[in-house]
């Protein structure tokens, strides 16, 4: 009975569990650094229907979280749904920010490796996404 309790522990570890969102870019990158992973970061504002659906239907999808295992993700609203600055706002200007949703691949250190801007559908997100995990290795 002890070894199949061992043995249900230890799949139990290799199955991915729900993507841990990090809340800003500096927690982000000390986690990359850790882990020695990219950067995922969605910049999205709360008035951006496109970006809302990415966050209800793409991120939270088994295409979704598939992908986001494979880096430290990062969600950043800069503008709220009446347009007011978030204190996130100053990204746009950062990283040259033209539309909604921008979703940008980052180094641990904030340089950028790779953007998308607009929605994507789950299975497209997953093979942009871990296309450019892969031409990093």
């Amino acid at each position: 009975m002890k070894s199949f309790a061992l043995m249900m522990l230890v799949a139990g570890s290799l199955v991915a569990g729900p993507v841990r969102w990090e809340s800003s870019l500096d927690a982000a990158r000390l986690r990359a650094k850790v882990e020695h992973k990219l950067i995922f970061c969605d910049l999205w504002t709360g008035w951006c229907g496109w970006c809302i659906k990415l966050q209800k239907d793409t991120f939270p999808s088994p295409e979704g979280e598939e992908a986001l295992a494979k880096v430290v993700a990062v969600s950043l609203q800069t503008q709220t749904r009446t347009g007011e600055a978030t204190p996130f706002k100053s990204l746009e200007a950062r990283y040259q920010v033209e539309a909604f949703p921008t979703l940008l691949i980052l180094d641990a250190e904030g340089r950028e490796v790779a953007r998308h801007a607009g929605y994507f559908p789950p299975r497209e997100f997953k093979a942009w996404l871990e296309g450019v995990v892969a031409a990093r290795k």
